[in-house]
């Protein structure tokens, strides 16, 4: 459609022609109209008095303050200097995400009042049609007569109320009366008055039945409550033929200048607690324990703007109970800790105090007892051009094993800790980064152990640790504003190119890690850890360095829908290590990190991680995601990680006791894995989602979860069907039905996608 911008300073009448106006407001230089016919056909503008006849298909738009309100009707008559408007003939106000449909149509683009006869209008998650409707945006109050309000979106709802008047305060309440709930057309229950809070969680019942080749058959029901919007929760009720009668409470609470947090409980008298291991992949190890339960309580309080605390406390019968009936919490964090931290926050300096004691005894711990730590944010000295950093720490710190394992000795000791820092920026030459930097740590440890640990018999020791460095950095780009491309959606490119390189050299400390007790250790890790202080934070594992770390940072953007999105994301990192140390090779591996995306709904994933040394790829992860409508989405992926023998292991993480004395002879590291997940809605009532993990190495479909969507009017529902192949032992077979109101959706969407485990168990 031709469109033709004419200015307010000119008077116009115009007939047969496509014309928008754009023009500020006389009162307000921030307020814009904008109109615009339809159709062909003319409208009359009087310059002089601000009144626009419309007498075609038309559209107005009135921003103001980045707000913005439109109307679109076939006629009708707009008085600028006022802000009011009276259309007629297929009518609709939009105003953000809410929307009217009407026949005729008052309304006052300043002060946002209305006022119709028959209306249609919705906000999500509600939608209602009345007559007569009066409303006030600015006090954002309406009132209309005869409404029928429904959470469908479809034209003939399954599950409505009619009442006679309905006043609404959109995302606050809406109260009826003479209120009447249909079920079709049948009337099921009649409300003379009838009030509902829409700024908060409604209570509702859910249950959800399903057979689990580990419960057996299962009934999952809760009552989600909320009292008042700083008191709200679920009451659980559970029934599993294999394993008996379950019962918890969750509670969320705010407690205002106390603080805010969650607690929950579960409890449950397992008949057989042992069937959840004999599930597991060449499980030996299972509770016999009938009487099993979880308590989680995390609460946090602001003191002041910069003076928190929190507590997190998190406690189990056994170290199974998350895995056979949370197994969501046990992907996120298969030994969950406890603690209490208390911090605060000046502008260059903070101060925190940690404890975290050992609560469950089935879980390896470094417990901190507690441990105070002083942090200087880098910060420069008065007006010289040097920067200051420091941290400092001392606590109480002692490792806890699991208490059924022999083979590991516990080990404590007092450490106190300080690293200070200096540092010069500098900028060359208008483009180049050089951070020169120098630090000195100091540690001490006295031991109040009386029995031999892993490092002997150990008294006070001192250890010493000197560090220097520079770091070298700058940024170049390039545009190209006329490269157009429309095959990969390209309109004009910018190329930016972030190369840098850190040298860190740390000579021999005078106490070797093994030499010390380890508490703040190095653990195994995929990814790239940091090499200078003092973000490199295993403290007890620090040793002598002498290392080169280089990178590039490539960037690729263009515009997409009036935005900088970025076609191309490309990170390349290694370390030369000048001297190496004992079990290190002189290149450390090749880490590569790209993401590519060729089209607004396409997008490339690459994760490689390569020995240059034996030449062997060590890690490697690759996605492919496709999202072009909302019909269907794809995701393709496949993760590789290679085999590392477990003798290989130990020589990497020479200081980890885990590593040292736990992992058993059939302990299996890498994999090949392919996974998919296909979405596809088949139409506006069906939807289809299909997810697989196939293991290529031994040739194992690990799991397939297919689930089938309907849309029941104001209701949906999801039957879902999961298999797992654990290798050794049963499989693990899962189906379930799930019911939600589309008022208020049990799970968000998209997140049995995320979360795979979603509704098959907690």
């Amino acid at each position: 459609m031709h469109r033709l911008w004419i200015s307010l300073f000119l008077f116009v009448l115009v007939a047969n022609s496509d014309i928008l106006l754009s023009a500020e407001s006389a009162n307000n230089g921030d307020s814009v109209w904008e109109i615009e016919s339809l159709e062909p056909g003319n409208f009359d503008y009087n310059l002089n008095q601000g009144k626009v006849i419309l007498n075609d298909r038309f559209r107005i738009t009135f921003k103001e303050q980045g707000e913005s309100v439109f109307v679109i009707a076939d006629k009708g008559q707009l008085d600028q200097s006022t802000g009011e408007i009276f259309a007629e003939g297929n009518v609709t106000l939009q105003s953000e995400d809410r929307v009217f449909t009407s026949d005729k149509l008052y309304y006052n683009f300043q002060t946002r009042s209305m006022q119709t006869d028959n209306f249609r209008a919705g906000q999500a998650p509600f939608f209602v049609e009345g007559i007569n409707i009066k409303g006030d945006a600015n006090n954002n109050e309406y009132s209309a007569q005869e409404v029928l309000l429904t959470s469908d979106d479809r034209s003939d709802p399954l599950i409505k109320l009619r009442t006679r008047s309905l006043s609404i305060s959109p995302g606050k309440y809406l109260e009826a009366k003479g209120a009447t709930f249909y079920a079709g057309n049948v009337p099921i229950f009649y409300f003379p008055y009838f009030r509902r809070r829409l700024d908060q969680p409604q209570n509702q019942w859910s249950l959800t039945p399903g057979y689990r080749s580990r419960y057996g058959m299962f009934f999952e029901g809760s009552y989600n409550w909320n009292l008042s919007d700083r008191l709200s929760g679920a009451a659980h009720l559970d029934y599993r033929s294999l394993r008996g009668l379950a019962g918890g409470l969750d509670v969320d609470y705010d407690l205002g200048l106390l603080g805010q947090g969650d607690a929950s409980v579960y409890i449950l008298n397992d008949r057989d607690p042992q069937s959840g291991a004999r599930s597991r992949s060449g499980s030996t190890e299972f509770t016999d324990r009938t009487d099993r339960h979880r308590l989680n309580i995390y609460h946090s309080v602001n003191i002041e703007t910069n003076f928190t605390a929190k507590l997190l406390l998190q406690d189990q019968s056994d170290e199974f109970m998350n895995r056979d009936f949370f197994e969501s919490d046990f992907r996120r964090d298969p030994q969950p800790q406890s603690h209490i931290e208390v911090a605060k926050h000046w502008q260059n300096f903070s101060i925190s105090l940690l404890a975290q004691p050992q609560v469950d005894d089935f879980y390896q711990t470094i417990e901190r007892l507690p441990e105070l730590r002083l942090t200087g944010l880098r910060q420069r000295l008065g007006e010289t051009p040097i920067f200051y950093e420091s941290e400092t720490s001392i606590g109480y710190f002692e490792f806890s094993p699991v208490v059924d394992h022999s083979d590991l000795s516990g080990y404590e000791a007092f450490r106190g800790d300080t690293h200070q820092q200096l540092l010069l920026p500098r900028n060359y030459f208008n483009w180049l980064n050089v951070v020169p930097y120098a630090g000195f740590r100091f540690s001490h440890y006295s031991s109040r152990s009386s029995h031999d640990s892993d490092f002997g018999q150990m008294n006070d020791l001192d250890r010493s640790v000197f560090n220097t460095g520079v770091e070298f950095s700058f940024k170049a780009s390039n545009t190209w504003p006329d490269a157009k491309l429309s095959f990969l959606d390209v309109d004009g490119l910018r190329h930016v190119m972030q190369p840098m390189a850190n040298y860190v050299f740390v000579p021999d400390p005078n106490k070797r890690p093994w030499e010390i007790p380890q508490f703040d250790r190095e653990l195994h890790s995929l990814r790239l850890r940091p090499i200078d202080f003092p973000d490199y934070n295993s403290i007890d594992t620090i040793d002598s360095r002498n290392v080169l770390r280089i990178g590039v940072r490539n960037r690729l953007q263009t515009k997409r829908f009036g935005l900088v999105d970025d076609v191309l994301n490309w990170e390349l990192f290694t370390d030369w290590r000048l001297e190496t140390g004992i079990y290190e090779d002189r290149f450390n591996d090749i880490y590569s990190n790209l993401e590519v995306k060729p089209r607004s709904w396409l997008l490339l994933g690459s994760e490689l991680r390569y020995d240059p040394n034996n030449r062997l790829l060590n890690e490697s992860n690759h996605t492919i995601s496709l999202l072009p409508n909302n019909k269907w989405s794809l995701t393709l992926g496949h993760r590789y990680l290679r085999d590392w023998a477990q003798e290989e292991l130990k020589v990497r993480y020479p200081y980890d006791p885990f590593f040292e004395n736990v992992l058993g002879e059939d302990w299996r590291w890498g994999n090949n894995l392919l996974y998919t997940r296909l979405y596809y809605r088949i139409n506006e009532e069906w939807g289809f989602r299909m997810i697989h993990q196939f293991e290529a190495s031994d040739g194992t479909m690990e799991e397939q979860s297919y689930s089938l969507y309907r849309d029941f009017s104001s209701v949906t529902s999801a039957l879902r069907f999961r298999l797992r192949d654990h290798r050794a032992g049963k499989n693990d077979f899962s189906v379930s039905l799930l019911f939600s109101l589309k008022a208020i959706p049990r799970i968000s969407l998209g997140d049995d996608s995320n979360r795979l485990e979603t509704q098959l168990y907690r």
